[in-house]
């Protein structure tokens, strides 16, 4: 039996109970608690293979649990013990959605209408800006958005039926503007290809923000939309370190591998850009000209650049990620990121929140200026073609499926 820090009977790994639990002997099974939200891990503890290092409170909830370790749960000569938690495996469930067009006139983006096949991503880059939208699902933000993700195989049906509505007006559409298109479990679920596909049919104009080496398994139907000037590919590369790489996007490619994209792409024919992204203050910041320099001699034609964003519960998460991964320097990181954000750890103005202000700001915008104009990939890409848009017809329109979500857990 285990007890908690007010002498109350609680669950394992719990540490709290909400109520005295009922009294019970070796024979009988303690009463089930509700899953708890695990709290920050001890200094130099990550479960392996996972970019967030623990799972904040779910702002939305009105309680809160805290977990902490009495040693029970650990086995004897457990191999994750000394180097870190056991990794957590990744579940995948299906999302029943209404709508699959995202539509935002935020002016510091440069597209109104995104569709996006999967909720939380694996690739678990600890600073993606788009963890804290699994809040609203009831999970955490931290492990939660990289391992339990939502899958939404209806999303070619609720395309062409969008696409055919009599007051649609075509835009391009940009996959990957939330999560990953091209993320591992791609490969089993296809969504992103049946997506691809139903834009094709109609000929409608789309761009593709990527880490994944996936992408490739479509070049079939990518090369020949280029050739219609109807797509356009970003490849995300934020460093060419290739550790650095493994512990920010733990199940991302390799920077190596991205740049492989990037030729492949070009070589077929297929407009590619490289998003140097996100610029993190005194940890990638030294790699700017490089990754321009190798991207513009793989074959990309455009590049762009962020700044580090730490929107919400994705703050106290990199700030645990520094102190486990980079503790010398985390204060360090931190500093400059607060110089840029005026004082704070996130900035959400529009126009500020991409890149920034103050000296730092200014002077990673001049770096970027001056090498992409060098190395030829400044400038304003052509628009993608709209003429050619063609709505699905009756037929091929499906109706929408049931707008009941299934049960979460």
């Amino acid at each position: 039996m285990r007890f908690g820090r007010q002498g109350q009977c609680g669950p394992a790994g719990s540490g709290v109970g909400a109520v005295p639990a009922p009294a019970y002997n070796r024979r009988m099974a303690p009463p089930r608690p509700p899953p708890a939200i695990p709290g920050p891990p001890p200094p130099g503890v990550a479960p392996r293979g996972r970019g967030a290092t623990f799972n904040p409170a779910n702002r939305f909830e009105s309680t809160v649990r805290e977990a902490f370790d009495d040693g029970w749960d650990t086995p004897v000569g457990d191999p994750s013990a000394p180097g870190g938690a056991p990794a957590p495996k990744t579940v995948v469930r299906v999302q029943q959605a209404r709508s699959i067009i995202s539509r935002n006139d935020s002016p510091d983006i440069p597209f109104t209408q995104s569709v996006n096949p999967y909720q939380g991503c694996e690739h678990g880059c600890i600073y993606c800006y788009a963890r804290p939208s699994h809040a609203y699902l009831g999970l955490s933000p931290g492990i939660d958005f990289e391992t339990r993700l939502f899958a939404k195989p209806d999303a070619a049906a609720l395309l062409r039926r969008e696409l055919a509505a009599p007051g649609y007006r075509c835009e391009p559409i940009a996959l990957g503007a939330n999560t990953d298109p091209y993320q591992p479990i791609e490969r089993q679920w296809r969504i992103t290809r049946q997506v691809i596909e139903t834009l094709a049919a109609c000929e409608h104009p789309f761009t593709i923000t990527t880490k994944g080496a996936l992408i490739e398994r479509d070049l079939d139907l990518l090369a020949p939309l280029a050739a219609k000037n109807l797509v356009r590919v970003f490849v995300s590369i934020g460093t060419l370190d290739r550790e650095l790489a493994r512990r920010l996007d733990p199940r991302a490619p390799a920077p190596p591998r991205r740049l492989e994209l990037v030729a492949l792409l070009a070589a077929a024919g297929v407009p590619v850009g490289v998003n140097v992204a996100p610029v993190i203050p005194q940890l990638t910041d030294a790699d700017l000209e490089r990754i321009l320099e190798a991207a513009a001699a793989a074959g990309a034609r455009h590049a762009g650049w962020t700044m580090l964003r730490l929107p919400r519960e994705v703050a106290p998460l990199f700030r645990a990620w520094l102190d486990v991964h980079h503790p010398a320097r985390a204060a360090h990181v931190m500093s400059l990121v607060r110089d840029v954000r005026g004082g704070r750890d996130n900035d959400p103005r529009f126009g500020d929140r991409m890149r920034g202000e103050g000296p730092y700001a200014e002077l990673i915008r001049r770096r970027f200026a001056v090498a992409s104009r060098r190395l030829g990939l400044a400038g304003e890409l052509p628009p993608l073609d709209r003429s050619c848009f063609r709505p699905p017809t009756a037929a091929t329109a499906t109706p929408a499926p049931g707008s009941t979500q299934l049960p979460l857990f």
